[in-house]
């Protein structure tokens, strides 16, 4: 089998049972109709919305704190739940007594973008400052496949103040979705994944210039040619369910939207060298390291998509590592 056909023979499931069970198509906004729901209404009250945050921020700080997983499973989901659930379980290989110099998790000065859609899913973003990482806001997607089914975040990006984006909102203060299929914008929300695993690969003009774009891929270029070592990338768009992309209609016409991708790097030792295996790889690794280690990441993106046509730039971008494998 090809060192290509094995990166890509690696399990692609999100990492919890959380991420599976909540399947939802994220088709172009306004065209869901589920049980005969076809009136247009807003995907959440206000009310409902902070409480969704608050919630989350329960779960998420109890799982922090004994860095138990299962605690804040029912909470994420997604790009966010991968991220999340793995960095949990490697946490708890490496401090089994949990995180005894927790400092939790507080959000304040939340402002939420609720859009007005037909049926199910709905979902809407949270925007909130940190007691951590203070010089940022911290941007969340909250989802919902169904009446019965309870808010999880699905998406978290980290964005300066400055750069959070005027979005355009009605007379009711709602915000306005974009189509995942969006002809109006420079590149298709639906289409965003694959042309940035395609600007990795191959480069081109779609995307600004920047830390997510030329510099991240320039390098990774260089580092694929280290002596005595052979690095192989392989990435993904991540387009089903709740990792399926969303976006809301900025002032200027354009859009805000989030995305994920899957990221696979091989790393192969020359014979005679030793490949350097860090405690947050060991805690993940399953198979043992003889001569290589492919690692997998998940991560979700945040761009403005502009209207009609230009390049792509983009706001913030968070990687975790999901898994490893020894060969």
């Amino acid at each position: 089998m090809s060192n290509v056909r094995r990166l890509r023979s690696l399990s692609r499931r999100p990492a919890t049972a959380a991420a599976v069970v909540t399947v939802l198509s994220m088709a172009a906004s306004g065209c869901v109709t589920v049980h005969g729901e076809r009136e247009v209404v807003p995907s959440a009250t206000k009310a409902e919305a902070d409480r969704a945050l608050k919630d989350f921020l329960t779960a998420y700080n109890k799982a922090d704190k004994a860095y138990d997983p299962a605690l804040d499973a029912a909470r994420v989901t997604g790009p966010l739940s991968a991220i999340n659930q793995a960095g949990l379980k490697s946490n708890s290989a490496q401090h089994p007594d949990g995180n005894t110099g927790q400092v939790p998790l507080k959000l304040t000065d939340a402002k939420f973008s609720i859009p007005k859609k037909a049926g199910w899913p709905r979902w809407f973003v949270a925007d909130a400052h940190a007691n951590r990482r203070e010089d940022m806001r911290w941007l969340f997607v909250f989802t919902k496949g169904s009446a019965d089914q309870l808010w999880e975040a699905s998406y978290l990006n980290l964005v300066a103040p400055g750069k959070v984006p005027e979005l355009k909102k009605d007379k009711d203060g709602l915000a306005e979705p974009v189509a995942v299929g969006s002809s109006a914008l420079a590149v298709a929300p639906k289409d965003l994944g694959k042309e940035y695993t395609t600007y990795l690969k191959s480069g081109g003009d779609t995307f600004a210039p920047g830390d997510h774009t030329s510099l991240w891929k320039a390098a990774r270029d260089k580092n694929a040619k280290r002596r005595g070592l052979a690095i192989q990338y392989i990435d993904e768009p991540q387009n089903e369910g709740t990792f399926a992309p969303v976006g809301l209609r900025t002032a200027d016409g354009g859009a805000m939207v989030f995305f994920s991708t899957h990221h696979y790097e091989k790393q192969t030792a020359a014979k005679g060298v030793s490949l350097t295996i860090g405690p947050e790889v060991k805690s993940l690794l399953k198979g043992e390291v003889k001569q290589s280690v492919t690692l997998e990441r998940v991560s979700n993106q945040l761009v403005l998509d502009p209207a009609g046509s230009g390049k792509v730039s983009f706001l913030s971008r968070i990687q975790g590592l999901t898994g490893a494998r020894g060969e």
